[in-house]
Order: structure tokens, then sequence, then C-alpha cells
């Protein structure tokens, strides 16, 4: 009869994490998925930041079923262009699906902006393209491969991406936020123009961006992300695609938001878990005031990311009228404490002052807040590393980086799970601390204190690992799988309304 038990019990666990009743992003992953996405010839010019022989920017960061969004395209010099358009997610392990084919339309050269003020590059080109989402596309990261059309045999053609999100407003188990606004601010186009790159200095409120231009060559600094088959697409690939992968390959309900989409709570208050990804570090207050409250109201928060909600980014409209178009870096986050009015002395001063961040993600951006190390296990008797079989000491390698978080908050009941030190050019140390605090509705608040979470789930078709500092991840890891699985499976409640594209229990 014991040995019975027990195979029904481990029957049941099977059951949970494999297929229980499909799921739309199940009914989507099923579809073929496509063999040819990827960026196959890409070219930047001399400065590196740009790809003129086709580049282009969409009309919003995201847009609903029914809405149109337009896309902008240039060519130099003016060439024939075509626009296939892919949703990412799992399909089999090829990475994406095609879902529509456009074109070929007429391109021509579009002007580089006139410098604004805060030094502000804003495109005002003309759409090349429109495009209604028709009503099944479920939601999700979208890429817009743009490829030029050779007019003779011997000609070659250059590809680049537009990148937007397809949010819709159904209840979803999960809701992934992109960190669109982290994009932006390190986008350099089209010649080293970005937040950082103001004469006054690179941490100053000086500086503003615009979501109307393309996203340059890589988002993040060379010796980051270092990706040329990026182009156009942000941060996404390298450093949240992970992420999507490995979500849909598994059968999570999951729905997709841009930064922009979480000023009011309303959205993310129809779901069970909320997991901000990568590199999140810009942040409207609104934003901000919205996952508090989504947290008091008992959804459960993931920050499998790193520099998360850094500095208040205050959003304004595009010179169209577009609402949220346009952020600068307003100051930062974490009210009175020394590392944020050592921020104010140090670059300001900031018209905007944020609350202390730790007291909602549970640790803190500490100075330095860059490097790299080990995610190094301190309570493998937490519930996070059920399965795990990890011991007090064990070591993830490479998985704390680029930047990280530390200083736990004084919350009652957090506990740090995990903690270490990341070193700074190899030689300069930091502390930082992954923790988990219990919310007031049976729910928790879980910070992985590191942009390179993601990069211990899966390792997808098109996506390069980023390092830094002398540091990187390795790549997937059971570990890391097994505890975003506890995370996930404690957030929904030990209720899978999920189906798994996979019917293993493993990874």
């Amino acid at each position: 009869m014991n040995v019975l038990l027990v195979l029904w019990a481990w029957a049941a666990s099977t059951a949970a994490w494999g297929a229980t009743a499909e799921n739309p992003v199940v009914a989507e992953n099923r579809r073929s998925g496509a063999s040819d996405w990827q960026l196959t010839r890409v070219r930047v010019d001399a400065d590196r930041f740009r790809s003129p022989w086709i580049e282009g920017y969409c009309s919003g960061q995201s847009v609903a079923a029914g809405e149109t969004i337009d896309v902008m395209v240039s060519t130099d010099p003016p060439r024939r262009f075509e626009l296939e358009i892919f949703r990412l997610g799992y399909y089999g392990g090829r990475g994406a699906r095609l879902m529509q084919k456009l074109g070929p339309f007429d391109g021509s050269k579009q002007p580089d902006p006139t410098i604004g003020d805060k030094n502000l590059h804003e495109c005002r080109w003309t759409a090349s393209a429109r495009v209604t989402i028709p009503d099944d596309w479920l939601s999700g990261v979208y890429l817009g491969r743009l490829t030029t059309l050779p007019e003779a045999d011997d000609e070659p053609y250059w590809q680049s991406y537009v990148i937007f999100i397809v949010r819709d407003d159904r209840p979803a188990d999960v809701l992934v936020q992109c960190s669109d606004n982290t994009w932006q601010a390190y986008n350099r186009w089209p010649n080293n123009y970005s937040v950082y790159t103001h004469p006054k200095g690179t941490q100053g409120p000086w500086a503003a961006v615009s979501f109307d231009r393309p996203y340059s060559r890589e988002a993040q600094f060379d010796a980051i992300v270092n990706d040329p088959l990026t182009v156009g697409a942000g941060e996404f690939l390298p450093l949240e695609f992970p992420l999507v992968y490995w979500l849909e390959k598994h059968g999570y309900d999951a729905a997709y938001c841009s930064n922009s989409d979480m000023l009011s709570p309303q959205r993310g208050l129809k779901c069970k878990a909320f997991v901000s990804v990568g590199h999140d570090e810009y942040w409207d207050i609104r934003q901000f005031r919205s996952v508090e409250q989504m947290r008091d109201s008992g959804v459960n928060l993931l920050f499998l990311s790193g520099n998360a909600v850094c500095w208040v980014a205050p959003y304004s409209p595009s010179a169209g009228g577009r609402p949220n178009r346009i952020f600068f870096r307003g100051g930062p986050y974490g009210a009175d404490n020394d590392y944020a009015q050592q921020r104010q002395r140090e670059h300001g001063p900031f018209p905007e002052r944020g609350p202390d961040e730790g007291l909602l993600i549970g640790a803190r951006n500490v100075e330095p807040v860059n490097g790299g190390g080990d995610w190094i296990v301190r309570k493998p008797e937490h519930w996070i590393f059920a399965g795990t079989g990890v011991e007090a000491g064990d070591r993830i390698p490479g998985l704390v980086g680029w930047e990280y978080h530390g200083a736990a908050a004084d919350i009652p009941g957090l506990e740090v799970v995990a903690s270490g030190t990341a070193w700074v050019g190899g030689e300069k140390p930091q502390a930082w601390a992954a923790t988990i605090y219990p919310g007031p509705k049976g729910n928790f608040v879980f910070n992985a204190a590191t942009i390179f979470w993601a990069q211990g789930l899966s390792s997808p078709p098109g996506h390069t690992l980023p390092w830094s500092h002398w540091s990187r991840p390795h790549g997937p890891d059971e570990r890391v799988q097994r505890i975003t699985r506890n995370l996930l499976e404690r957030a929904l409640g030990g209720e899978r309304r999920a189906g798994a594209a996979t019917t293993t229990p493993t990874e």
C-alpha cells in the first residue's frame, strides 16, 4: 500500500507540472514555429549605433487586439523592403511563429531628428506600414523583421528588427512586465545619444529619451550584450527572452505588458503573479504605486531582475501627443536613505524623488551597483529550494550580474535566502542579497537580486549569453529552473490552470 501511495503522489505531482487544462499559451505553442525568424544579414555604421540601410520603430510600446500600430521605417539608400511579424515563445523549440508578412513597401531615407530640450532625439517619421492587430493574436512580445529587397541578383539584402508588445486584459496566472524603459534609457541611436551621454555627465537629470526612434545595435554597453543580431530589439533577446521561452515551454498561463502599461494596478490585479525581468531600472512613480497596491491586494511579486526600481522615470507625451513616449531620469528611488542622498549630492539636484524601493522589492540598489559573482545559497531549508538538493554555501556560478540588489530591507518576516560578494572589475567588492518576504494576504515578494536570473532558465534560439566585469552566467541551470518553478507553483496556490507544453516534470 505504501508503494502505491508513493506512486500516486508522484503521478499527482507530475500531472501538476504537466498538462492539466489547456490555456491560451499552450494552444498557441502547439502551432508551428518558424525556422527562419532571426536576423541573417546585419550591417551597422562606423559608429556602431545604427543600421541606416534599414531601421525602424513602432508608434507604441504596446498595442491591444483590434488596435493599430504604425511602423516607421527608413532605408538609406532608398530600397523596397518587406516586414515579417513574429510572436516570440517556445513553439517546439523554434522560439517564434510567423504571424503576418507585409509588403513589399517602397522605402525612403527619413530625416534624422532635430535635437531638442534635454538632448532629446525624437524622430517624426511618416508611417511605412499600419498593422491592425487581429483578435486571435495572443498577448506576447512581437518582433517585426525588416528586410530590404535586392534589385539585382548580385545585390545584398540587409535586416533589422522593430519590437512591440501585444497586451490583453484577461485574467492570467502570470503577468510579465518587459523592461522596455531601460532598453530605451540605454539606447544610443543615432550616434551615442542616451540618458547616459549628456555632456554634463552620465547620471544626472539632463537627458531625455524618446521611444520615437529605432533601437541601436545594442541597448546596453558593448561589454555586456555585444550582439549585433539584436539590432532594433532593445535588450529583450539577451536579457528577457530566456524567461519567456521557459514559461511558454512549460505552459504557464502568461500575459505580457510594457512598463508603460503599469501606470495603474488594474491589469496586474487580474493576475496571481507579477514578474519583473532582466534590467528593470527605470520606473515612473505610478508604476511603483501600482505594484505596491497589487502586493497589498494579494498579488505575488517576483523580481527576477537586478537594478530594479532605481530611477524615477516620469513620462511625458510625444510631440504628436502620444502619451508616455518620452522620459528622463527624474531622480533616485531610496527616499532618505544614504545612497539616495548621495545620488542627489553627486548627480543632482533632481526634480523628483522616489520612495524606498527596498520596502517594495525587499532589497536595494547599493553602490556600486554593477559587477559579477556567484549566487550563493544561505537557507537551503527554505521552500524555494525544495527539490534542488542544495546545501548552504552552494554556488550557482556567474549568476550575479551585471547589476544586482543588496542592503535587505527591515520588513517583518523577510529572509535573506542567498547572498555573497560581487566584484566590480574583478577587484572592488560589494555585497548583494536575494530576499523573500510575506505579503499581507498569504502572498510573497521574491527578489532574485540579479539581472542574469533568466540566463539560468533556458538558452533559446537567437539568444547570446551576456557577460560583465570578467564574469558571466553559465546558461541553463537545473537549480534556477526548480527555484523558479517552486516560486510560481506557490504563487498559483498549488493549482496550475496552466497546462504544460511538455508533459514531463523535468526542465
